[in-house]
């Protein structure tokens, strides 16, 4: 049996889930290796970092190839980013995927990085049990739905 402990992390930077009362629709836009066609595909964003991401479609996305992806979330505004996929799970018509960034924007980064390192500051004072676990100063409290978040923070 495979314990949690056995399993390296993988990822190099920590990821943000974007959950709040929303259901963020992307739409990717990618080119088919083989015939160079260019295709676009809906998918839901599920969590997000620096170095990439992961997003849920009914559709079968590209296993290999080069993508562009457009987006808008709360906070970061308007963007696209140069992508590529590098794992695909399905589990009987959903399909969860991992993409990877290979071109994002300094200014994005400078954006994503905040709420991604904040998100985790909270889970780690959630942990620790610390009395005062929402602060104020949080980039990432418009994607949270924490039990423990204090709206009144936030006005």
């Amino acid at each position: 049996m495979v314990k949690k402990t056995d399993i390296q992390e993988k990822r190099r930077h920590p990821r943000v889930p974007v959950i709040n009362n929303i259901v963020e629709p992307i739409d990717l836009i990618y080119t088919d290796d083989k015939t160079g066609a260019q295709n676009t595909a809906a998918a839901v964003l599920a969590d997000l970092s620096v170095s990439g991401m992961r997003i849920v479609s009914f559709l079968k996305a590209p296993i290999a190839g080069n993508m562009e992806i457009s987006m808008e979330l709360p906070q970061v505004g308007k963007f696209n980013v140069r992508a590529r996929t590098t794992w695909v799970r399905q589990k009987g018509p959903v399909y969860t995927i991992g993409i990877e960034f290979t071109e994002i924007q300094p200014a994005l980064v400078a954006k994503i990085r905040p709420m991604a390192e904040d998100f985790a500051d909270c889970d780690t004072r959630i942990l620790l049990k610390l009395p005062e676990v929402c602060v104020a100063t949080c980039k990432a409290h418009t994607l949270c739905n924490k039990l423990q978040k204090d709206l009144t923070l936030f006005k």
